[in-house]
C-alpha cells in the first residue's frame, strides 16, 4: 500500500519542483527570461542556478559544482523529451528518477542548513502542483 502511494506522490513533488522553480524565477522580476515558459518548457541549468543560489546563497564553489549536474539534468530531460516510442506514463516516471538523481547529487554539496532549506524547497514546491501532474490517486495503474 504505502510503495502504491509513495511513486505517485514522488512523481508529483519531481514535477512541481520544475513548476515552482518556473514560477520562483519569474516573481520577481514580473516575468524575466523564465516569464514566457511557464508549463511550456524547462528553465535552463543557469536559471535553475541562479534561483539555487538566491534561495540556498550558494558559495561559487558550491555553483561549480552544481552547474554540470543540472546541464546534465537538462540534456537527459531533452533526450527524454525527444524520445516518442515512451508512453506519457512512462515518460513521467522518467522524468521523476532523473529528478531524483539530480537531487541525490546536489544534496552532498551542500551545507546541513542549506539541505534542510533544499527539501523544505521540494516539499512546498508539491503543493498545487503545476499543469500535467496526475491529481493522487490517479498515476500509473497498479501492476499485478
Amino acid at each position: 500500500m504505502i510503495k502504491k502511494l509513495m511513486l505517485p506522490a514522488t512523481l508529483a513533488l519531481a514535477l512541481a519542483i520544475a513548476g515552482v522553480s518556473a514560477w520562483a524565477q519569474m516573481g520577481p522580476t514580473g516575468g524575466g527570461p523564465g516569464g514566457g515558459q511557464m508549463g511550456h518548457g524547462p528553465m535552463s541549468p543557469d536559471q535553475k542556478l541562479q534561483m539555487m543560489t538566491s534561495q540556498l546563497n550558494l558559495t561559487t564553489d558550491q555553483q561549480a559544482k552544481i552547474k554540470p549536474i543540472l546541464e546534465s539534468e537538462s540534456q537527459q530531460m531533452q533526450a527524454l523529451h525527444q524520445d516518442s516510442s515512451l508512453s506519457r506514463e512512462d515518460r513521467m516516471s522518467k522524468m521523476q528518477q532523473i529528478r531524483q538523481g539530480t537531487n541525490e547529487q546536489i544534496k552532498p554539496i551542500l551545507t546541513s542548513d542549506q539541505q534542510q532549506k533544499f527539501s523544505e524547497m521540494m516539499s512546498h514546491q508539491g503543493r498545487g502542483g503545476p499543469h500535467g501532474a496526475p491529481p493522487p490517486g490517479q498515476s500509473t495503474p497498479p501492476q499485478q
